[in-house]
Formats: structure tokens, C-alpha cells, sequence
């Protein structure tokens, strides 16, 4: 449950509702609220500060997004998350990582490329110094990067509709993951292949990095329910 110590990031030119929703939203992909746990409004709304009327509202809007069901004669919870979830949006993620790596080959610039570097060594210092949130942050900023470089408004669109849902299971994953090396030897290697234009070996490192990443979260949820 979210701690009494928890703030809101107020922002003034944001309506309260979104602030909360984003709030709880961030909440949930985190972790902090688990899946399964019941979103007692009258709690929520102690804790943030707020009345109940904006809890509701984001209650709502995060049942829309899959992330809170709502259960008979228990009210909302966070929604678990089942193997064949993961197995469903990563599939499309890694769909989607691959086309996004074998268009970025020949339309990345040498800024982009920069980007890339740096994203990898300042996820690599976070590894060193056990910093999740950065190397979250900076996992996100690698795929990111190669996918704003395709220049395709269609697939930049498609990427980020499935970012908020990929974000809950990256975490899961880098909660979990024993050997931090492995994701930045994968980062490395995409990168090379985009820097030699090699399509074919970008795509397929790319979606390889994305479906070692499924198998990884499906064995922690196996082992969690076991």
C-alpha cells in the first residue's frame, strides 16, 4: 500500500484528477501498490490528501488502461498479472522493437547515436550502485531513442500506447533480474548493429532482447505463485 510518507507531484497545470490518476498510475507500475491489492477509496484519499470524488475518477480510468479490475463484492484492485498477459504484450512489443530497430539502421543520426552511448553507460553506473529507478529511466531512454529514430508517427504511436503496460512487466523484470550485465551486453550489441547498418541482425538482437526479457518475468511469476 502506498506509504503515509507518499507525495503527489503537484503540477499547476494539471487538474487534480490527473495529478492522482498519475499518481496511482505510478504507483502500480512501481510496484508499490501490488497486484492484487484492494483500492480502498476512502484510504487512498487520506493518504493524498484529496476527497474521494478524484480517487474515483482515476479508479476508473486505470480500470480502462487494465490496470485495476473491478471485483464483485470486493470493489477495485490492482490487477494481477497472468503469463499469458506478459506473453501477449511482449510478443507485440518485440514485433514492434524489431521493425523500430531495422528502420532506426539507416535513419539515425550521429546525435542519436550519442544518446544511445550515454543511455547504456549511465544505466550501467545505476547497475553498479543498485539504482532501479535510473536503470529503469535509462532502459526506457534506450528504446526510446531507436524508436523516435525510425521517424514512423505510426509506430512511435503504437510504441507508446503499449508503454505504461510494458513499463509494469520492464520492472517486474529489473526488480528481478540476477546479472544486470546481460541487459547492457544486449544494449551494446543492438547498438553496434545499428552503428554497422546491419538490419537483419539489429531486428533479430532486437526482438531476442525483448522476448529474454518475457522469459525472464514468466519464470519470476511461475516461481512467485509456486
Amino acid at each position: 500500500m502506498i506509504e503515509d510518507t507518499y507525495n503527489m507531484k503537484i503540477n499547476e497545470y494539471l487538474p487534480l484528477r490527473d495529478i492522482v490518476f498519475q499518481t496511482l498510475r505510478n504507483a502500480i507500475i512501481t510496484g508499490e501498490l501490488q497486484p492484487g491489492e484492494r483500492l480502498m477509496e476512502t484510504q487512498l484519499a487520506e493518504k493524498l490528501g484529496v476527497s474521494r470524488t478524484p480517487i474515483r475518477e482515476a479508479i476508473r480510468k486505470l480500470e480502462l488502461e487494465g490496470l485495476v479490475i473491478m471485483v464483485p463484492r470486493k470493489g477495485a484492485q490492482v490487477a494481477q498479472f497472468t503469463e499469458k498477459d506478459i506473453q501477449d504484450v511482449l510478443e507485440v512489443r518485440a514485433a514492434l522493437e524489431a521493425l523500430a530497430a531495422r528502420l532506426a539502421c539507416n535513419r539515425m543520426d550521429d546525435r542519436a547515436f550519442l544518446k544511445l552511448q550515454l543511455a547504456i553507460a549511465e544505466y550501467s553506473y545505476a547497475a553498479k550502485n543498485k539504482d532501479l529507478e535510473t536503470m529503469i529511466e535509462k532502459d526506457v531512454e534506450f528504446h526510446d531513442i531507436i524508436c523516435n529514430a525510425t521517424q514512423n508517427d505510426k509506430l512511435i504511436q503504437m510504441f507508446n500506447n503499449l508503454k505504461e503496460q510494458v513499463n509494469r512487466y520492464r520492472i517486474t523484470y529489473l526488480k528481478n533480474v540476477e546479472d544486470s550485465d546481460t541487459v547492457e551486453a544486449e544494449h551494446l550489441a543492438i547498438l553496434e548493429a545499428l552503428k554497422n547498418k546491419e538490419e537483419d541482425i539489429a531486428s533479430s538482437l532486437a526482438s531476442k532482447h525483448i522476448h529474454t526479457q518475457c522469459d525472464g518475468i514468466t519464470d519470476f511469476v511461475k516461481n512467485r505463485c509456486q
